[in-house]
């Protein structure tokens, strides 16, 4: 796919997000309307995409295959982790900005840009390498997300019997013991689930519009967390698989054009379900998401 190619993938996400910051100025949305659509995201249309990207468990690859990208998946995460316990502290910020520095470094947006962007640059088998690469960061974020974004004062052990962990944790039994769900049923969980990707977008823009999102543009910490975000973090994670040899070349190029997503649109719903920095996080996502235009197909390129 050429550069061209991945740039319009990109500007129709950028479209959709200033979509929702136009809806939000012209009083379409609301404050009380954008934590409406978070909620209704999050305990039903969410869910509905995590289950429905297994939903046909015998097109799925064998459980051995997904056993090696779960391999992979570790080298993946524990990247990210590990940038998230370093890279905020060199950034600084306040105790909430450096919450939201920790969130992107390690959840970038693996499927709604991820899943397409992989099919268009290798195929349609890739988007069955990439359902299972995201299967722990649905687990993870959902799980962990609150924790990271809203310190252990606003976490309850009951989150983590929130619809879309509980969809996770299903999936991912399905996907290992390639469970067949009803075909109608999978056909509903997909098409509520497609509506995860344009609503998240219109969420952030219309997220943007109360908020300086200009001050992205001039602060220096979100420049240093795009870099580390969009370039740093995909190149690391090409040299680790390269020199440990985990995963296949298909897989391994897989895993880094998802780390080289921007940050991931729920960090704006959970951080205002959880009383995180909704205003920094949104920012992050802008910026990453604006400067991804760029870097993603320059990535893409050099693989």
């Amino acid at each position: 796919m050429s550069f061209f190619d991945v740039f319009s993938e990109m500007l129709v996400i950028l479209f959709c997000m200033a979509a929702g910051f136009l809806a939000h100025k012209l009083g379409y949305l609301s404050k009380q309307t954008d934590q409406n659509l978070c909620r209704l995201l999050l305990g039903i249309i969410v869910p509905c995409l995590i289950l429905g990207s297994v939903s046909a468990g015998d097109t799925l690859p064998s459980t051995e295959e997904i056993l090696s990208v779960l391999k992979v998946a570790i080298v993946y995460y524990g990247l990210g982790f590990c940038a998230a316990t370093f890279v905020p502290h060199l950034l600084g910020g306040t105790v909430k900005q450096q919450c939201v520095w920790r969130y992107s470094l390690i959840f970038s947006n693996m499927a709604f840009i991820g899943y397409p962007v992989s099919v268009a640059l290798f195929g349609q088998e890739a988007l069955f390498y990439a359902v299972i690469l995201v299967l722990p960061f649905n687990l993870l974020s959902y799980s962990l997300g609150p924790l990271i974004l809203a310190g252990q004062a606003k976490f309850r052990w009951q989150q983590l019997l929130s619809p879309c962990i509980v969809a996770s944790v299903i999936a991912l039994m399905v996907a290992l013991f390639h469970i067949n769900m009803p075909a109608l049923l999978g056909e509903c969980l997909n098409f509520t689930g497609s509506l995860t990707t344009p609503l998240s977008l219109l969420l952030v823009g219309s997220l943007l519009a109360d908020l300086p999102f200009g001050r992205a543009f001039t602060s220096p910490r979100l420049w240093a967390l795009a870099a580390f975000r969009l370039l740093i973090l995909p190149i690391m994670l090409w040299l680790l698989l390269k020199w440990t040899g985990i995963g296949t070349p298909l897989v391994a190029n897989i895993a880094v054009i998802l780390m080289a997503m921007p940050t991931a649109l729920n960090g704006s719903m959970l951080a205002m379900e959880y009383g995180g920095d909704t205003e920094c996080m949104a920012q992050s996502i802008f910026l990453t998401t604006l400067m991804s235009i760029i870097t993603i197909p320059v990535l893409a390129a050099l693989l």
